[in-house]
């Protein structure tokens, strides 16, 4: 399979395999396998930054549902150096960005320094949870994944999220998980989302679903935003057709799958609250 380069950065990105032991920039990864049909890497979400124009959607455009995701839309693909996948290594032994969350993770020795056993370890877990390529590079994908596993049991253990009577839509840019609560209650997620890119961060805070359209379309990127529910201004919790997975950011909307996105659409409504807090990783 081909593997498609993204251009950004240096060292790793042009083609020069990185020092040994030096941690690989996550700025200077690519995804380690070729995408599926529908994962343009190279194109923005169809976020809005100025707030959308609300009216009240028919009967008619209601009933309409937003088309399917190609198959392997949201498959796991890690982002692994250039050298890496070009080399078609079978274990890793570069030091990757989240080399010593995910040594902690799996109760290893963390050094923050890929070690054969390292590599063996994470290559294990990759497997298991379907990460493509699982060559154990500690990259954004993998330690994403243990974020989403980490929260599944009870997503607001640290109590970030304020509990109230009503529902919660709860946005952890420090985890990348979203879900929704109402008292002490989970009643949707915890779920695996993109937040804002840097200088685009999804803004912090109390914010109010205050519009909600399933087929909302982006005059900006005239592109697609299928079950768009808006919090602030142009940004809103919608569906990308697309992988959520990328290293960048999106332009402050918190992208979902299209499943997910459905999902959170017959949970959430008009006037329910949205708590927004801590930073994506670079952000």
């Amino acid at each position: 399979m081909a593997v498609l380069c993204l251009g950004a950065g240096t060292g790793a990105a042009d083609g020069a395999a990185p020092e040994p032991g030096a941690a690989v920039p996550e700025s200077e990864l690519v995804p380690g396998v070729a995408p599926g049909p529908a994962q343009p890497w190279q194109i923005d979400t169809p976020d809005q930054m100025l707030a959308p124009r609300v009216y009240t959607p028919t009967a008619k455009e209601d009933a309409v549902e937003p088309r399917a995701a190609a198959p392997g839309t949201y498959d796991l693909i890690e982002y692994v150096p250039l050298s890496d996948a070009v080399s078609k290594v079978s274990c890793s032994k570069l030091t990757g960005p989240y080399q010593k969350q995910i040594e902690q993770w799996l109760k290893l020795k963390a050094d923050g320094k890929q070690s054969a056993a390292d590599c063996k370890a994470i290559q294990k877990f990759q497997k298991k949870y379907k990460i493509k390529p699982a060559i154990g590079f500690a990259g954004p994908v993998t330690w994403y994944q243990m974020m989403l596993l980490s929260a599944k049991k009870s997503p607001n253990a640290a109590g970030n999220c304020p509990v109230k009577s009503y529902r919660v839509a709860c946005v952890d840019l420090n985890r990348q998980v979203t879900w929704v609560q109402k008292g002490s209650k989970v009643v949707y997620g915890p779920v695996q989302m993109r937040s804002g890119r840097k200088g685009y961060a999804t803004r912090a805070g109390w914010h109010t679903v205050y519009w909600r359209h399933k087929n909302h379309w982006s005059t900006l990127y005239n592109s697609p935003m299928p079950y768009a529910q808006f919090f602030d201004g142009g940004q809103a919790f919608h569906a990308v057709y697309g992988s959520i997975y990328t290293t960048v950011g999106s332009w402050g909307c918190v992208n979902l799958k299209l499943g997910d996105a459905k999902k959170l659409w017959s949970v959430l409504k008009k006037g329910d609250k949205v708590y927004v807090w801590g930073h994506r990783t670079g952000t």
